[in-house]
């Protein structure tokens, strides 16, 4: 049974992407809803009857209280026994089938797989955004959302079929029954289901807002605990605890408050719904009792409307709690929703084809990038890097070094001119097939909170266990990797190497993300700083194994010790975002220009930090 209403609906089913996802709730919701209509009917339909039979139960309670009163036991047994059996036997039997129908559509098909959809969907959307999108907000408060977003959604729906829907058809059966008793026993309940509207549209009103201002103080909460989390490090190098707890308290004390708003209203409700419910007994209880006592109402009249208004006062702060729930989780939605529907950034242009690499020719036509601030990046850059050149850059800190490289990977769109590969404009290819043609060695290699295996293999996961091996051998990590050993005992290329590799020191992540560029073996291939996490043996030794990986390969190398890249076919020196110098290494010693003196002021191999400006990119 379970696997049945389980497998109703695929929450991983094929959708048309959008890059521009609705960003109002209803249309944002429509979407998700839309695998879920015969699914959503069905439950309806159920929720429907299992509030209608609530009803017609307390009627039948009335009923049968008059029934027992019209004589003795073996003459109302001889006229009604077989009524009674079949009323039991629909209790005991039909009643339960249905209702047990409706909450495994409930339980088992849309809260755990609407939920899901939203999740996968939701996460599809933010993988897809820039690396600059990622730049400009909190990872965890973007985790945040996307992972609470779907159960608030789930909630919303649990609660309009479980309570809202039953609580609708309760009230109208409710209003039937009085009124096919006595039509005078429908007045205090319309009365009080017109103040009963109005304490909820109040409610609303305000649970809404304090909703979703509560929902932003927990995910800003999230953020601050988060970055404390990450840069732990930071944290404790500069004893700043102290400063860090202040920081968060600042967040939590926010959160509370914002809470607490929450909480009062609530109590005002809840106080508010007390009353209401006192006059809704005492009216109706107390008119069906002088009908009784006028002998214009029998006993089961007096004995279902008594139990009908308790039921209906138990009811009403289910019902109330329920409603503020769902405008709580819809708070929440619409919170997460200021992440997840963000449009995409960059996207891949109309009919972009797969880049066809042939020679790995780069070139840069007039290009700049100011990040839209007007000034920093690139200015109007035109450089050629002919098929397996070797290139170096170099230059001061925000000279433009990380711009170059972020535009020719397209984690960022020109502001101006256009950078081709083998004649093509890499704004009209697509991103993936232009990035799988690039391998990229970083200054800090991140890695993933997985295995050492799963790490390397994130170059080219089709690759063997040969291959892979082989791959960590060229990148002089090897040796060290047999010896690694995580806390749950996994040993070697098992080993985890906890989250951005922090498991490991600088050097074996820089080996571990060498050997990992090296098996991707792109034909293009971009250093960022490959070596500066290295000691000098092992910089020898990975440079050697570097010249190798560089063979046949168009190569742009970035790099403050410019020792490394002396031996280039190139050099380009960068500054203030424009191409400065451009030669070999003796050539442009030879002009004593910013080159020379970068390295005639070099200390150890790196360039002056006088000449050190603040990074823009």
């Amino acid at each position: 049974m379970f696997r049945f209403f389980e497998g109703l609906v695929d929450p991983y089913q094929a959708y048309a992407r959008s890059d521009t996802p609705p960003r109002k709730l209803w249309p944002f919701l429509r979407d998700y809803i839309r695998p879920f209509r015969k699914v959503f009917a069905a439950t309806a339909v159920l929720s429907v009857i299992a509030s209608a039979m609530d009803v017609a139960m307390i009627w039948y309670v009335g009923r049968l209280v008059d029934l027992l009163s019209q004589g003795g036991p073996a003459q109302v047994w001889a006229d009604y026994g077989t009524e009674i059996i079949l009323v039991g036997l629909f209790v005991l039997i039909v009643r339960p089938m249905l209702i047990i129908s409706n909450v495994a559509l409930l339980h088992n098909t849309i809260l755990p797989n609407f939920g899901t959809m939203i999740r996968f969907r939701a996460h599809d959307h933010v993988m897809r955004q820039p690396v600059g999108w990622f730049e400009g907000d909190f990872a965890g408060r973007i985790a945040n959302r996307v992972m609470q977003t779907p159960p608030a959604a789930g909630d919303a729906v649990f609660q309009t079929f479980d309570a809202v829907a039953f609580a609708s058809v309760t009230m109208v059966g409710a209003a039937i029954m009085l009124a096919g008793a006595d039509i005078r026993l429908l007045l205090p309940m319309i009365v009080w289901l017109l103040l009963y509207a109005a304490l909820v549209r109040w409610t609303l009103r305000r649970a809404g807002p304090a909703a979703k201002a509560s929902s932003d103080a927990r995910s800003a909460v999230t953020g601050r605990v988060v970055d404390a989390y990450t840069n732990i490090h930071s944290v404790k190098l500069f004893a700043h605890h102290d400063m860090e707890m202040r920081h968060a308290t600042e967040a939590i004390e926010n959160a509370r408050t914002t809470f607490q708003q929450e909480m009062r209203i609530i109590t005002k409700m809840d106080l508010a719904l007390t009353v209401l419910n006192g006059f809704l007994i005492v009216s109706i209880t107390g008119w069906s009792l002088l009908l009784w006592y006028q002998g214009a109402a029998s006993v089961g009249t007096v004995a279902a409307a008594t139990a009908l208004v308790l039921r209906l006062n138990n009811m009403t702060y289910w019902i109330m709690w329920a409603t503020t729930s769902l405008v709580q989780a819809l708070g929440v939605v619409q919170e997460g929703m200021e992440t997840i529907t963000q449009p995409i950034g960059l996207v891949d242009a109309g009919g972009a084809q797969a880049l066809q690499l042939s020679k790995g020719e780069v070139k840069f036509e007039g290009v700049s990038h100011h990040y839209g601030r007007g000034s920093g990046g690139l200015r109007d850059i035109s450089l050629t890097i002919r098929p397996g050149e070797r290139i170096g850059v170099v230059g001061r800190s925000g000279a433009g070094k990380s711009t170059l490289v972020k535009l020719m990977l397209r984690f960022y769109d020109c502001e101006a001119g256009r950078i081709l590969i083998d004649g093509q404009d890499i704004a009209h290819v697509t991103q993936d097939s232009l990035r799988r043609e690039i391998g990229m060695v970083q200054q800090d290699s991140s890695l993933l909170h997985r295995s050492v295996r799963e790490n390397i293999l994130y170059g080219r996961p089709d690759a063997s266990e040969e291959a892979m091996i082989a791959a960590a051998k060229r990148a002089e990590a090897h040796d060290f990797i047999l010896t690694l050993e995580d806390p749950q005992g996994r040993k070697g290329y098992d080993a985890h190497v906890g989250e951005r590799g922090v498991k490991l020191s600088g050097g074996q992540r820089q080996r571990v993300g060498l050997a990992r560029v090296i098996l991707k073996d792109a034909p293009i291939l971009i250093l960022d700083e490959a070596t500066s996490a290295l000691d000098s043996e092992v910089e020898a030794q990975i440079q050697e194994a570097l010249y190798g990986v560089m063979q046949g390969k168009t190569v742009i190398a970035i790099a403050h010790r410019l020792s490394t890249i002396a031996a280039m076919d190139r050099i380009v020196v960068l500054e203030d975002g424009g191409v400065a110098e451009d030669g070999t290494h003796a050539e442009l010693l030879a002009q004593g220009g910013l080159y020379a003196r970068f390295w005639a002021r070099q200390s150890g191999g790196f360039i002056g930090i006088d000449d050190a400006a603040e990074e823009t990119a």
